[in-house]
Parts: C-alpha cells; sequence; structure tokens
C-alpha cells in the first residue's frame, strides 16, 4: 500500500471498520486514553458526490483500538495531520458537518473509494499476488478480524457489537464457518492447562522409580 494509505488497513484489520468507516473516520473519534474508537460516520458517494453519513444501519459504535493499531494511528497523524473536511450530511443537500479526516486526497478532500480502490487497493493486490475479485475486496478485512476474535474466543454478541451488526444471529450466521471446532478448543485448553502447571518452567521431569 502506499504509505500514506497504510493505516487504512491497520484500521479495517484492527477494529473491523467498513471502508466507508474508515474513509470518514476523524481523530476526535479516537480515544488513545480510553483505548477505544467511535464509528459514527461514514463517507457514501451518491450520485458519485461525497457526503458524511451515519454508518451502516444508522448504528454507531464504539470498538476497543488495539495498542498495535493506536501505534500505527499515531505514526500517521505524525506524518499526515489531519484535514478538515466539509461534506453534507446524508444527502447531496444535506447540511454541512465538518470532521479532521484521517485520510485524505493530495487536496484534502475525503477519499473516494473508486479512485482509492483504482489506485492503491488493487495495485497492491497485484504485488502480493492475491487474484483481484470481489472475494479480495477491502471488505476481506472484516472478515479477518471477525475470525481472529472468534479464535480467540470471543462472543457471537460482543462480535455483533463491534461490527455493526443489527443482530448477533446475523453475524452467527455469516461466520459460523469461522468459529473453532468443539475439538480444536478441547486441545487448546488443555495445552494451556498443561502449560500453566507447576512444572511448565522447568522442562520435563524424570518419573520416579518404582
Amino acid at each position: 500500500m502506499p504509505e500514506q494509505h497504510r493505516t487504512i488497513v491497520d484500521l479495517a484489520g484492527g477494529c473491523g471498520l467498513r471502508q466507508g468507516e474508515v474513509l470518514g473516520l476523524a481523530v476526535e473519534d479516537v480515544d488513545f486514553i480510553e483505548g477505544v474508537v467511535h464509528v459514527v460516520r461514514q463517507v457514501k458517494l451518491i450520485r458519485n458526490r461525497p457526503v458524511f453519513a451515519p454508518p451502516k444501519g444508522a448504528k454507531t459504535r464504539t470498538v476497543p483500538l488495539p495498542d498495535s493499531v493506536a501505534r500505527s494511528i499515531e505514526e500517521h497523524i505524525s506524518q499526515h495531520p489531519p484535514a478538515v473536511a466539509t461534506l453534507p450530511w446524508r444527502a447531496v443537500g444535506g447540511p454541512p458537518v465538518t470532521a479532521s479526516l484521517l485520510f485524505y486526497n493530495g487536496q484534502g478532500r475525503p477519499l473516494d473509494r473508486n479512485n482509492f480502490n483504482r489506485t492503491a487497493w488493487r495495485p497492491a493486490l497485484d504485488v502480493a499476488g492475491v487474484p483481484r475479485g470481489r472475494a479480495s475486496g477491502m471488505h476481506a478485512l472484516r472478515h479477518f478480524y471477525a475470525s481472529v476474535l472468534l479464535d480467540a474466543g470471543e462472543s457471537v454478541k460482543a462480535l455483533s457489537e463491534y461490527l455493526g451488526h443489527h443482530d448477533p444471529g446475523f453475524t452467527l450466521r455469516t461466520y459460523t464457518h469461522l468459529m473453532p471446532s468443539s475439538e480444536k478448543r478441547t486441545r487448546e485448553a488443555v495445552n494451556r492447562a498443561f502449560a500453566d502447571g507447576p512444572d511448565a518452567a522447568d522442562g520435563p521431569t524424570t518419573a520416579p522409580e518404582g
């Protein structure tokens, strides 16, 4: 990815944000002290014109901010200070709303997702050797986020809230194939229990004779 866009990948894969939500993220939405990101807007295209709008389903949310993503944002801000942008709200003729965007084009305007996909995302796929296609769009990073959380044992209810889904049932139907099997969970649970035993740090012991 171009250097100025690399943190986009970190936010999408590390916080589960949709593409429009990442492009609409403002510095005031990131709480480094509490370690959270407030997802309150997205950049949408209406008749090829950008507007600010609520997240999908008009469902705002707060998601955990991992330390690794926080460091990426801080480094990005140090190299590319936020740009103040004003767009109409929800409609081309809607009331103006201003936000200090983290990501913008050379003119300080919000990134156009079509231009971003054409000039940054797809060329990055080519360099990485990932075939272009619907399955390899930026939305795949949300699937990555979901798979990491489910594999770590996060609840479907929490994942649903972080992704901004309307109900946990939808999340379960969408990502059930990514959930670790009961056999895998059992093996990992026993492995952790054995690894945390009193003799784990001392290495293998010799069985007593007799």
